[in-house]
């Protein structure tokens, strides 16, 4: 949302872009970006930012030919998802005998996920992957708890992600501090380092790095994003003013279901989460369905406007219906993906979509 949100204001986003070198001319920048098919762009900034999260050190090293002030420490977090353990919509957060917590969510309607671990990650920071022994941790805190054990053999999903946490030299992954620090270096052409940070402060943490740039580059326009909604946001011509976020949303999805009297409720309720707002772009044309629930609309929506050039794009990254869809309409997904965005896809064929979550 926040990529859609930069592009309507005037951002050039790239993906599956890799910055191989940034290097300081006198006032510029000057960068180059590999495309997952091989070739090379150059663009060229006043100021760049360093926000690669647990990379942020590594392409300081490698990349930007700049010496690196503070070290990070890579923690991997792990979830794991099973068919749903309870009916209600309330979350739990457990108190484990090692002082750390889980938490345990409803997740996709269907399904429960619990979460998440601490522990050292040493290896590629793309290759994080869960680990026999963190399912069993998981498994066994919750099923402390839970009415009904939870056994590595009920995982139908799970992932991970590597934290990039200040080192502040703590012993215990799970102590080490989530706060984040901005470092900027103005001795050439601006560099701000992003250290740390976390989905909970993103907000705060860009006011902070826009305002420090501003000076630097000689903008007047103060910070402006605290009371700004995210694409989609702005339900306010479907229900009127806003009120409870909860009975918000319930006004919503009615309000979209008088609109459009033909959908069907449950996905009336999945599209109206996953674009408030925006739902009418989904919604404007008449679409043949690839996979239950999923039509060709939807599709080349993500395709147009939140860039996804592959059926992992459409299944796992920006949505999860891959855990709802057997590995035949997978299957469907997928070719109709490779059908209509064969240009867009070099990096990433068909058959990963089954190798990668199965």
């Amino acid at each position: 949302l926040n990529a859609i949100d930069a592009a309507e204001h005037g951002a050039t986003v790239l993906t599956r872009c890799a910055c191989v070198d940034a290097e300081r001319s006198g006032a510029q920048w000057q960068a180059t970006l590999r495309r997952d098919d091989g070739s090379m762009h150059r663009v060229q900034a006043r100021a760049l930012v360093n926000a690669a999260g647990p990379w942020a050190a590594q392409f300081l090293a490698e990349h930007a030919h700049a010496p690196r002030a503070k070290s990070l420490r890579l923690v991997k977090g792990s979830h794991i998802v099973v068919r749903k353990r309870f009916d209600h919509d309330h979350a739990y957060i457990f108190q484990n005998p090692d002082k750390r917590i889980i938490f345990v969510i409803p997740y996709e309607g269907e399904f429960t996920l619990i979460g998440t671990t601490d522990v050292e990650h040493h290896g590629a920071i793309g290759a994080a992957r869960i680990d026999d022994s963190e399912v069993a941790y998981l498994c066994e805190q919750a099923s402390r708890y839970l009415a009904r054990a939870v056994v590595p053999a009920d995982v139908v999903w799970s992932y991970s992600g590597v934290r990039p946490l200040l080192d502040d030299e703590s012993g215990d992954p799970s102590a080490v501090t989530r706060d984040y620090s901005l470092e900027l270096d103005t001795s050439q052409a601006p560099l701000l380092n992003v250290w740390g940070g976390k989905i909970t402060t993103f907000r705060k943490l860009a006011e902070e790095a826009a305002d420090l740039l501003a000076a630097p580059l000689a903008l007047s326009r103060g910070a402006w994003t605290g009371n700004a909604l995210l694409p989609g946001g702005d339900l306010s011509a479907w229900i009127g003013a806003a009120k409870r976020p909860d009975e918000d949303f319930e006004r919503f999805v009615h309000a979209v279901l008088v609109r459009h009297s033909q959908l069907n409720p449950a996905l009336a309720r999945r599209l109206a989460r996953a674009y408030g707002g925006r739902i009418d772009q989904v919604l404007g044309e008449r679409s043949d369905e690839v996979a239950p629930g999923l039509f060709e609309a939807e599709l080349h929506y993500l395709h147009d406007h939140e860039w996804a050039r592959s059926a992992d794009d459409v299944l796992w990254r920006r949505s999860k219906l891959g855990l709802h869809l057997d590995a035949k309409q997978r299957a469907a997904v997928a070719a109709w993906c490779g059908a209509h965005w064969s240009a867009d896809s070099h990096a990433e064929k068909n058959a990963t979509t089954e190798a990668a979550w199965n």
